[in-house]
């Protein structure tokens, strides 16, 4: 059996998108990626983001903020950026790395009551899972 590919996904504070869709990647995609996340700042781990993915049957409470300088040395088989700062803000790796840019609103900007808050979580959420995997899979 051949080795797990070795997934990052980044984006600004590692707080929400990242940390998503690198729950979704584990649930899914787990048995076929090593899949870790990080941000180009580090911000705590948003609450709202473990309750969406906790509704959907996937535990990221346990997800530490990383800043992407801690896994610049190691190699990669993909590198997934989930918003446009972090695509802007990519620093440059020491080895060659295939890259992948999937852009998602930052569902800790909406604005409104809670409940309207979650409901934008919850729509990122679901883009996060139909849009990810289908990428994802398609590269690896």
């Amino acid at each position: 059996m051949s080795e797990k590919k070795k997934l990052l996904f980044l984006c600004t504070g590692n707080s929400c998108r990242s940390q998503m869709a690198e729950g979704w990647a584990r649930a899914l995609e787990g048995d076929r990626f090593e899949v870790f996340s990080a941000g180009v700042e580090t911000h705590g781990l948003n609450p709202n983001a473990v309750r969406v993915m906790a509704e959907a049957g996937v535990d990221i409470s346990g997800g530490k903020p990383e800043h992407v300088g801690v896994y610049l040395d190691q190699p990669w088989d993909l590198v997934v950026t989930v918003c446009d700062s972090a695509r802007e803000a990519c620093p440059t790796f020491p080895r060659p790395v295939p890259k992948l840019h999937v852009s998602f609103f930052d569902p800790a900007t909406a604005e409104g009551t809670d409940e309207e808050k979650m409901v934008v979580f919850r729509r990122v959420r679901d883009e996060i899972r139909e849009r990810l995997v289908r990428e994802v899979r398609s590269r690896g």
